[in-house]
């Protein structure tokens, strides 16, 4: 995520966010797509569906960065999305894992095929360096959950993986970002080889992150970077500071915390507070939270875009499974009070599923 802290803030309304997500809808194709937010005008618009699945071939688990004009999306899980006709719900059967990198120019409007990863990746860590793309651990294969300590990292000027050193952990479920011109793998289920204890070969460091040293080409333990022991969802760099929202099971926390490198520890933010429950269809100003019907979460995903984090979050309609609300908190990390502005909400006359975290290009020319 280093590429998107150095967008200026004055050029923030150039920036588009990028999301891939699949269909909900089991009466039409479910494959991925990608949609683009426009911060200028507070709204949506479809980019491009993603080539080489099937018909309701998804993929799910991959990595999802932006480097100059181009979004690159790496690994994944392959499943096929099945409607049951008796029930009418819509299961999911795993395929394969897969090593396949494809790389869509936004200018161009065009996808093309890059070389693939050596090793097929899904929950891995992945962030952008330097003009290259550093993927580290995550799961090769489907089955029992285990992690993988390989890492690589990818050129695009020769489109090329090299192989790194290994992490001295095995962790899946991860997360990448660079940081004072490091990358950090970050938490995840983790396991460190344990040679002095007859017990078991392996000792658990979920709390932990790998911090690789392009210069060198070196990894380093760090403990207790992560305090806990549910993976983080998103990391992101902003003008030098991390920051998160949440693990993987609880995106948002209800505020915005930031890592204290001094203390080794997460606080949450002064005025970060908020509750992110989307307003009713029919509600008004005189309407008391208390009686908006309730509205599910569907997704939620970060960007960092200059001093600002953008929220975008998907909710579930009341009683209108075929429909969806998103809306867009942003929150000013500059501020000495309450950093909040969420914008007007916007309805679809579709329902979708979050496939990957965003990522964010500049649309200017």
């Amino acid at each position: 995520m280093d590429s998107l802290s150095r967008i200026e803030t004055s050029s923030t309304d150039c920036c588009g966010i990028y999301v891939s997500f699949c269909a909900k809808d089991p009466n039409g194709n479910m494959s991925n797509f990608i949609d683009c937010y426009n911060l200028s005008n507070n709204s949506w618009h479809h980019v491009t569906f993603v080539p080489g699945f099937d018909e309701n071939q998804v993929l799910k688990d991959f990595a999802m960065v932006s480097l100059g004009d181009s979004i690159y999306i790496i690994g994944g899980r392959l499943c096929l999305k099945v409607l049951d006709r008796e029930t009418d719900n819509v299961e999911e059967m795993d395929q394969r894992v897969l090593p396949c990198v494809r790389r869509y120019n936004v200018r161009m409007n065009k996808w093309e095929v890059c070389a693939p990863l050596s090793i097929p990746r899904i929950n891995f860590a992945c962030t952008v360096c330097d003009r290259k793309i550093y993927v580290a651990g995550g799961q090769s294969a489907l089955g029992p959950a285990k992690g993988i300590s390989s890492a690589e990292v990818y050129d695009p000027a020769l489109d090329e993986w090299k192989s790194l050193a290994n992490m001295s952990t095995m962790r899946y479920k991860c997360v990448g970002v660079t940081w004072q011109g490091k990358i950090h793998v970050v938490g995840g289920f983790a396991h460190r080889g344990n040679l002095d204890r007859i017990q078991g070969p392996y000792v658990t460091t979920r709390s932990s992150a790998e911090v690789y040293d392009p210069k060198r080409d070196k990894w380093d333990f760090k403990a207790r970077m992560w305090e806990l022991g549910v993976p983080p969802y998103q990391i992101v760099n902003v003008n030098g500071k991390l920051y998160s929202s949440g693990d993987c099971f609880k995106p948002w926390k209800g505020y915005v915390e930031a890592y204290d490198e001094k203390h080794n520890m997460w606080n949450e933010v002064r005025g970060s507070n908020l509750n992110l429950k989307c307003p009713s269809p029919n509600s008004t100003p005189d309407v008391q939270e208390s009686s908006w019907p309730p509205m599910q979460m569907l997704y939620l995903t970060m960007a960092p875009i200059g001093n600002k984090l953008y929220f975008l979050a998907g909710h579930r309609m009341p009683e209108e499974a075929s429909r969806l609300r998103s809306q867009v908190h942003v929150f000013d990390t500059t501020t000495n009070g309450y950093g909040w502005r969420t914008l007007e909400p916007i309805d679809e006359e579709r329902e979708k599923e979050l496939c990957g975290c965003c990522c964010v290009l500049r649309q200017d020319s």
